[in-house]
This record gives structure tokens, C-alpha cells and sequence, in this order.
């Protein structure tokens, strides 16, 4: 069996073993023979958008080489579809790379959620290396540079929160992206109803909708809660960040944007003034501040012969 096509995989074809994951919408297992790749299968099949899913898989096949072996080093990203009888029941992902997992007491591993960056550590955690200041600030700018991409390809990555973020600092400071299915394409359905974590939703947004902007709250969210270590601060509250992680500038500049984050819908930062910000930066003054426009994305960019399905543009 191969998934570098994308081409659409049996269910019959596959033999799941071991559950490494559960939530909400679905599980994940392990599949025999096949190490290193995961199944993840939805709970409630008949819900599952199968055109949207194959519009992530499309998206990934349709960038260039290096930037795919990009995606695939730092996030799961939908290989391909799953089916049974015609109906999609999952899809295929990678595996966490072992640097994005910790060992525990017992000799078990789990992953390196992003909440163990945001909550001073504990006696249980011993097996979780901490970052230095340094190290701290580089995670941010590299969770920064990894949605900005994202929305850059035209997606909208949606549930951004404190589980959905795997990180470390072995061999360098880097994070992947998990639970990838709840991403879409702007204008596009999503795969399963919106999913959102509580303390992580954006407060402007109706209940169950992502747009690029709100994923640009959530990401102020995370930039102020991983450099203050506190899993609780917001946008709109002074924003206090641990000694060492950022220098005077930095501060300034990050605490600006900060504030800005809390503005309506339209007047936050996008993620290339953060780059900027959290860089050291001088960042120009605009008249107003506009979001960025939506890209124009060619419907034929994402057809051919390995499309299962078709991804439905709204304007």
C-alpha cells in the first residue's frame, strides 16, 4: 500500500492495531506493517464533508517538493482518504516525530502537548525538557512561521489550542501540528463541524466558525501564554512575559500587537507583524490596519485523476 498519490485506500485493505489517540470526533491506531503511519477513523462517518478531505489531500500533493516535505515534517496532515463502500470512514496520517514525545515514569510515551509550555513544571513531568529562554522564544516564532504559511496556501487552520500543538527543543526548537482534519481551504466547508476548545475560542467569532482572522487571535493567544508561561492570559490583559525571553524591543513590540490583538474582527495583527515583532524589528506604521485579502485560489490547481471529490468554493 502506498499514500504518496493521495489515491483513495479500502478500509478492507488495512489492519488497525493499537489506540493512540481518542477525541471527540474519532480515534487513532496504529496499522500493522505499517510503522510510522496512523489511521485515524471518524465516529460518525455519515457526517464526515468527504469533498472538503479531499481537498486537504489535493492541497498537499499540489505543492512543490520541498514545501511538502515541509508540511509533512511538521504537522498530520491528511495523506489520503479512507473508504468503505463509498463512504469515507478516516483518513491516513504521519506519525508525531519521537522528538515531539516524552517518556514517563512507568516507561510509556506521550505526546509533548503545547499545555506543558504554558503551566510551570511538575514532579510528574520530569521526562519533558524545559527551554530556556532562548528556546522559548524560538518555539513562538516557529508556531508563528508554521500557521502563517498555512494561510499563505489559502487555509485556515481552525482549532488552534494547547493539544493540537506538539513541540520540542531536541535537537532545536520546533512544534507540529496535530488534528490537521479541522483545517480547510478559505471558502470551503470543513470536514466535520468546526471543532473548539474552551479558553481557546476567539470571543468575537460565532460559536463553530474559523476564518483566518480568528485563527490570528488564536495565535496571539498562544504567543502570549507560552511567553508568560501562563496557560490563562488573553489579549486584553497586560501581558507579562518571563525574564530573559524577550529584550526591549522585543517586549515592546510584542506587548503592541498584543493589545491590537484584542481589536474587532479586521483590525488584529496578521502573522507577518508578528514575524516581524518577535524578530526585533522595526515594523512600518500603516494607515489602517485591513485583513489580509483572501487568496484567489484556481479550482483546477486541485482536480485530477487521484480526486475523489471536489472542493466546493464559496465566494
Amino acid at each position: 500500500m502506498s499514500v504518496s498519490d493521495g489515491a483513495d485506500v479500502a478500509l478492507s485493505s488495512l489492519d488497525p492495531l493499537d489506540k493512540v489517540g481518542d477525541g471527540g470526533q474519532g480515534e487513532v491506531r496504529t496499522l500493522a506493517g505499517r510503522p510510522g503511519l496512523l489511521y485515524k477513523s471518524y465516529r460518525e462517518p455519515h457526517r464526515v464533508a468527504g469533498d472538503s478531505l479531499a481537498g486537504l489531500v489535493s492541497v498537499r500533493l499540489g505543492l512543490r517538493a520541498e514545501e511538502r516535505d515541509r508540511l509533512d515534517a511538521s504537522t498530520a496532515w491528511p495523506l489520503c482518504r479512507v473508504v468503505d463502500a463509498g463512504r469515507v470512514t478516516g483518513f491516513l496520517m504521519n506519525e508525531a516525530p519521537a522528538s515531539m514525545r516524552w517518556a514517563t515514569a512507568d516507561g510509556s510515551t506521550k505526546l509533548t502537548e503545547l499545555a506543558f509550555l504554558l503551566r510551570p513544571g511538575k514532579a510528574a513531568w520530569q521526562g519533558v525538557v524545559q527551554p530556556s529562554p532562548a528556546e522559548r522564544l524560538a518555539l513562538v516564532v516557529a508556531l508563528v512561521e508554521l500557521v502563517d504559511r498555512l494561510h499563505a496556501t489559502g487555509l485556515v487552520f481552525g482549532d488552534l489550542s494547547e493539544a493540537n500543538v506538539l513541540w520540542t527543543v531536541r535537537p532545536e526548537p520546533a512544534v507540529h501540528l496535530i488534528d490537521c482534519d479541522g483545517a480547510r481551504l478559505v471558502g470551503a466547508d470543513p470536514v466535520l463541524a468546526q471543532a473548539e476548545t474552551p479558553d481557546w475560542r476567539d470571543p468575537l467569532a460565532p460559536a463553530g466558525a474559523a476564518t483566518v482572522d480568528s485563527d490570528r487571535y488564536k495565535v496571539a493567544l498562544a504567543v502570549g501564554r507560552i511567553l508568560a508561561q501562563d496557560a490563562y492570559a488573553a489579549p486584553g490583559r497586560p501581558l507579562t512575559a518571563l525574564p530573559g525571553v524577550l529584550d526591549g524591543r522585543r517586549e515592546d513590540a510584542v506587548r503592541g500587537l498584543y493589545e491590537k490583538a484584542a481589536g474587532g474582527h479586521g483590525t488584529r495583527p496578521d502573522l507577518g507583524q508578528w514575524r516581524i515583532a518577535l524578530a526585533g524589528r522595526r515594523q512600518i506604521a500603516l494607515e489602517a490596519a485591513r485583513p489580509r485579502e483572501r487568496p484567489v485560489l484556481d479550482p483546477r490547481k486541485f482536480d485530477g485523476p487521484r480526486r475523489r471529490g471536489s472542493v466546493r468554493l464559496r465566494d
